[in-house]
């Protein structure tokens, strides 16, 4: 019974796995929650002094979300903010904002705040 019971549960787990990987909105719905400052899609209000993330290369991104979450990079939210989030919704974060198309006045920024 035992036996049926661990199998019984480590079913139920695989399977939640495969739903959650599968979900092809779970991106975008985990970038959602960065709209508030960083704007629809990446793009905040031109001259609001947030860092737009639309077209970011991933790499970059994934980096400086692991220093907000490291503590490496202060900042005044970004740091809770990124502690909330694993490493592989952090990929999937930086990897939707890596889509996202940019403006040269966007790209401009954003290199610049990175770097």
């Amino acid at each position: 019974m035992k036996r049926l019971s661990a199998l019984a549960t480590l079913t139920l787990l695989t399977g939640s796995l495969f739903a959650q990987a599968a979900d092809p909105e779970r991106a975008r719905n985990l970038a959602a929650t960065c709209a508030n400052c960083h704007g629809t899609d990446g793009r905040p209000v031109s001259g609001s002094g947030i860092d737009p993330l639309a077209g970011i290369d991933q790499r970059l991104s994934l980096q400086q979300l692991a220093h907000f979450k490291s503590g490496r990079r202060p900042g005044t939210i970004m740091p809770q903010i990124a502690k909330g989030y694993t490493d592989e919704e952090l990929e999937l974060i930086a990897a939707h904002f890596a889509a996202q198309k940019h403006g040269a006045e966007t790209w401009q920024t954003a290199t610049d705040a990175l770097f």
